[in-house]
């Protein structure tokens, strides 16, 4: 990366990234992968739900930006934490894990959250899916399986799965999104039980 890249604000990063220069996306993502991720585990508690909603999050910036649908406020990385935000809405009313409560002026509703503690039936569930994931895993092409296994086995971040495969944050981030699509397809035509 160019050092002067690098010392560009947001805005400057985004015109950039979509006259299409992906190292500038790649910084913006160096920049605020911590901060983002650290509040969407901090609200959901389980690192693979975590990343899962990373994962959203950052394909939903990417598409808003290359279709010029990303409206230049100065304000990137509080427009990233409200798209993070609604993914965890999102979450829980698919987990049905968010409670119906008043809206309080002062308390957020996140802080009323309350998560079922693991049990020996998610522990079951648990092994099946990690069994029924690598046999599935097996049928993705070779960039979208490379990406899983540097993820899910190899405890990678992006950064460091873009340096393995030789591609951009970017890139890395849509093998990622698109791989866990296939694996729910393929899931589903061999009637598999995955959580993703």
């Amino acid at each position: 990366m160019d050092i002067t890249t690098c010392t560009l604000s947001d805005n400057e990063l985004i015109s950039l990234y979509r006259e299409g220069n992906c190292e500038c996306f790649d910084i913006l993502l160096d920049r605020y992968q911590t901060k983002v991720y650290g509040y969407i585990l901090s609200v959901v508690k389980e690192k693979e739900a975590a990343e899962d909603i990373f994962q959203d999050t950052f394909y939903k910036v990417v598409y808003t930006i290359s279709n010029g649908l990303y409206r230049d406020e100065n304000r990137f990385i509080n427009w990233v934490m409200r798209i993070a935000h609604n993914q965890i809405v999102d979450y829980f009313r698919r987990q049905s894990k968010m409670p119906l409560v008043a809206n309080r002026p002062d308390g957020d509703l996140i802080d009323n959250l309350k998560l079922e503690g693991d049990n020996a039936e998610k522990e079951i569930i648990s092994k099946q899916t990690s069994i029924n994931v690598r046999k599935l895993i097996k049928l993705l092409p070779p960039e979208q399986r490379r990406v899983v296994i540097l993820r899910l086995y190899g405890k990678c971040d992006y950064r460091e799965i873009a340096e393995k495969t030789n591609v951009s944050i970017n890139t890395a981030l849509g093998r990622m999104r698109y791989a866990t699509l296939n694996l729910r397809r393929l899931a589903r035509e061999n009637h598999m039980v995955i959580e993703l």
